[in-house]
Parts: structure tokens; sequence; C-alpha cells
């Protein structure tokens, strides 16, 4: 994971706009055969008020990060990969969901077949509260193949404890948090935890001998083999290191712009500002290219790295054997978790919640 793209052309155009709004005449104030309108003041945002929703553990997401890790590296086709998958329905079925495993054999850039699994599992809100729609919540669970970005043991497996095991760490604490609260969310929730996403292309691999669509295989084959429909999807990817910072990523804010405003929003009137930084960021391709691709999900990505260093996106610890358990942070995995189920919490789904919501000016989705 990940590659990295900057859209040329978008930024073209936006500064071509830009330059066209400046030039007398194209204010687009003279509508109605060219007659002066006064601009009217716009009104002043609605406040942003947070439903009732139960508190995450950190203790217990640093928990289920630490799980995935000591099953050793969950590359496909290992006996870790294997027992760490099961692990995962065991656990979404003790807390009630609806499982199910689908699997499918993933083809890497040098022709070996992967023997993988989407992990599915389904919460149906309930039945009192008329439940229209569904949101989906995912992350990748496969760890990087190779440190290709390291110094040493470059051909070995990584632990992964950042770059896959947070973002499925964070969703199992969402997924037990909703069992064990009395108050339950008013939509219905998929997650997915995407496999064989990491398994991309060496980092010394020539750009001209590549293949397109090497990453994120697992999200590719779920998109095209699912009949369902979702109000919006989030993304979670590296997002359980110290001090990590999340802004928001091109691709989400051109495809789900509204979606990305108000979960930084909501993660702004929660304290953690410092962890979601309101500003735009380039574009990535992960697992949420796919699924907007492939289902016209609106789907954002909630991503760890940099767009002020333009030499190293993302964390030194990206695709090295540093990915361990020594960079995981509960202050990190908490800020996200709890935006997250907040944001879940928030989302109405029914048009009497959604009658409710606007009345008090919370967030009517």
């Amino acid at each position: 994971m990940k590659k990295l793209v900057i859209n040329t052309f978008i930024i073209y155009c936006l500064l071509s706009a830009i330059t066209l709004l400046s030039l007398p005449g194209c204010s687009g104030d003279k509508p109605n055969g060219g007659s002066t309108v006064k601009n009217s003041t716009p009104p002043p945002p609605k406040p942003l008020v947070l439903v009732d929703a139960p508190k995450i553990n950190a203790d217990s997401a640093y928990a289920f990060v630490k799980k995935q890790v000591e099953f050793g590296p969950r590359v496909p086709n290992t006996d870790a990969h294997v027992q760490c998958g099961n692990y995962f329905l065991d656990k979404f079925k003790s807390y009630g969901w609806e499982v199910k495993a689908q699997g499918f054999d993933a083809i890497r850039y040098d022709g070996v077949v992967l023997k993988s699994r989407n992990i599915i599992a389904s919460y149906k809100a309930p039945a009192a509260a008329a439940a229209k729609r569904t949101v989906l919540l995912a992350a990748h669970w496969d760890t990087r193949h190779l440190a290709d970005k390291d110094t040493k043991d470059t051909d070995k497996p990584i632990d992964g404890a950042n770059d896959g095991a947070s973002g499925v760490g964070i969703l199992l604490e969402i997924a037990r948090t909703i069992h064990t609260s009395p108050k339950k969310p008013t939509v219905n929730i998929d997650i997915v935890l995407f496999d064989s996403e990491d398994l991309g292309y060496p980092e010394s691999a020539k750009d001209e001998h590549k293949k397109a669509d090497t990453w994120c295989l697992g999200s590719q084959y779920w998109a095209k083999n699912n009949p369902g429909s979702y109000y919006y999807g989030i993304l979670l990817d590296m997002v359980g290191a110290k001090g990590a910072k999340m802004y928001k990523e091109g691709f989400s804010v051109r495809t789900a712009g509204e979606t990305v405003n108000e979960v930084w929003a909501i993660a702004a009137k929660l304290g953690y500002g410092n962890v979601f930084i309101p500003k735009n960021a380039p574009e990535i391709v992960d697992d949420h290219t796919y699924v907007n691709k492939h289902t016209n999900t609106p789907m954002i990505d909630i991503i760890e790295f940099d767009p002020t260093n333009e030499t190293a996106y993302f964390a030194k610890y990206h695709h090295t054997h540093a990915d361990n358990m020594s960079i995981i942070d509960k202050n990190t995995l908490e800020a996200v978790g709890q935006t997250v189920l907040q944001y879940v919490y928030n989302t109405a789904a029914s048009s009497d919640a959604e009658k409710a919501a606007t009345s008090s000016s919370g967030l009517a989705k």
C-alpha cells in the first residue's frame, strides 16, 4: 500500500476556475438577462449536535491490534493468515453479528495464487428503528509480504501493527461496543475486512514493467461481487500510530466531500482536532478507490500520511519491520474509533430520525 496520485488536471482546472471568477463580469451575479442582483448573505451553518453514543475502550482496541500481531504476519497462504481469519469470524459471531467469509483466489503481480478471504460482518438495526440505510466500515487485514522499504531483512514479511491491524482493531472494538451498549445505532452496518490489499509490486520494481491494479485485490473482488448498496463508506488504514495526523485525502474529498467534512467536524467537536487535520491532501489509491469505482458508494479513507513531505508521504515505519506494536498508541486508536462510532450514531436511519436530527440541528444523513 499505497499509491499516491497528484491529479495535475484537476489542479489546472481549479486554477483556471479561480482565474475566471476573478475577471469582471464572471462572478455570476447578473442572472435574469443581466440585471444586477444583490448577493444575499448565506445563512449561518447549523450548530453540530452530537447524539448520545457509547464510548469505545482504547485498551480493548489496543488489545485487538496486539492479538493480530501475535498471530504473526498475516500473509495469504500462511498458517498465521488462516488462524487470524478464523479468529475474526469467531469474534464477530460472539458479538451477535451475522458473519461470512468470501473466499477467492487473488493473483499476485508475480503470478503467485493467494488463497484469500474477505471477512464480512453485518449488524441489523433494531426493528423499532425501521432502518432504511446501510453503512460500510472497512479495513484491510493482510500484511505486507516484504519489508521493501527497510534496510535489512527486506525479503521478510512485516508485523503490520499499524498498516492493517490498527484499522481492524478499531472495527472489532466498534462491534464490541455496539454489542455491549444498551443504545444501538439506527442504521444497518456492514464491516468488511479486505484481504490481499498490501501485496503490490516491491519498491524496487520499474514503473514501465508494472501491471495495473496489483494492490487492493480483496476490495476489487468484493466490489465486483457485492450486490448491496451503501449510504456511505469509511475505510480505516494506518490509524493507530503515535502522533498520527489524518488529512482529508484527495479522492475522498472529490467523491465524498460531504462525508469527509462531517467526519472531520465530528472529530473536532469531540476534541480530536490534533489528529484530524482540516486540510486537503493529494489522492491515494486505496481500497476506497475500487469500492467507489465499482459500487458508486461514496467512501472516504481515513489514513495517516503527510502531504507536506514531498519525499516521503508515509511515515518512516511504512513497509518496514518498524511497523510493530511499539508504534501503536491508544490515544490515536481512541480518536479514530470514537469519531467513526459517533458518526455512525449521528446518521439518521429513517424519516422520523432524520426529522428529529434536523430539528435539533444535528447531522441529518
